[in-house]
């Protein structure tokens, strides 16, 4: 194993220490080597690093590799994420919405940090998951057949709309304008959550309305549908979807 493989080891066993108070252990009596982050309350795993061959995992080159195994929520985020360099479908864990990270500095340190949050929240009971959830993006679509969203933020820059499942206050919503716009066009901060509402046709059923705050319009053009598909690995928008890091990034210019 190579010295950057220890040095990427120690960094994510000292940001987890830090940060949850958790420290690895070596479980597995067959495998001393590879080491495992758990909750100390329900002894789930969220986080597993191994040494493997490059070509077992189907990768060029020859010799070995650190990855490190997370979990995440959204399968459709894992559909994205796997299709950017240094993500993998979960070697050894293949169900369950688990990803394999390289540790061979392809992925950026800080997007295996979050990657590492995210799992442990997943995978954490519901008491610590309403303490550690940090705030979250979110792409949520919006159907300009059913809402005029195009001027919903011409009188005022607050809004009511339909609430996701696991949206909070404090998350980040980027609303994807569908057909024929098929582009995000606007950056909002959540406000409120959870405020009663209770409505069904056809077409659409809302249990519960959030407030979202107007922070940024964006052009057309800019993250249009063919734009999100070709460079983010985005092929679909039907629900709330987590935003991967590298839109993310852009987003944020």
């Amino acid at each position: 194993m190579s010295g950057s493989h220890k040095i990427q080891r120690d960094e994510i066993f000292k940001y987890v220490k830090k940060k949850y108070g958790i420290a690895e252990d070596y479980p597995f009596p067959n495998a001393p080597s590879i080491p495992v982050m758990r909750h100390p309350d329900n002894r789930k795993l969220f986080a597993i690093i191994m040494n493997v061959r490059r070509k077992t995992l189907g990768l060029d080159g020859t010799g070995w590799v650190d990855i490190i195994n997370v979990k995440l929520g959204d399968p459709y985020y894992v559909d994205m994420v796997v299709r950017q360099q240094g993500y993998l479908r979960g070697y050894h864990i293949r169900g369950g919405n688990w990803v394999s990270i390289l540790l061979d500095g392809t992925a950026p340190f800080s997007e295996i940090c979050k990657m590492v949050d995210e799992s442990f929240i997943v995978t954490a009971s519901r008491n610590k998951k309403r303490k550690y959830r940090p705030p979250k993006e979110w792409i949520v679509p919006a159907n300009p057949k059913y809402y005029d969203i195009e001027h919903a933020f011409d009188m005022e820059n607050e809004i009511d709309w339909k609430q996701g499942a696991g949206i909070r206050t404090g998350d980040t919503v980027f609303i994807y304008v569908a057909a024929p716009v098929s582009a995000i066009l606007y950056k909002c901060k959540v406000t409120e959550t959870d405020i009663p509402y209770d409505y069904a046709d056809k077409n659409l059923t809302i249990k519960a309305l959030m407030k979202i705050k107007l922070i940024k319009r964006y052009n057309p053009g800019t993250f249009a549908f063919e734009v999100l598909k070709n460079k983010y690995g985005i092929f679909a928008i039907r629900g709330p979807r987590s935003v991967p890091h590298s839109l993310s990034e852009s987003l944020k210019q």
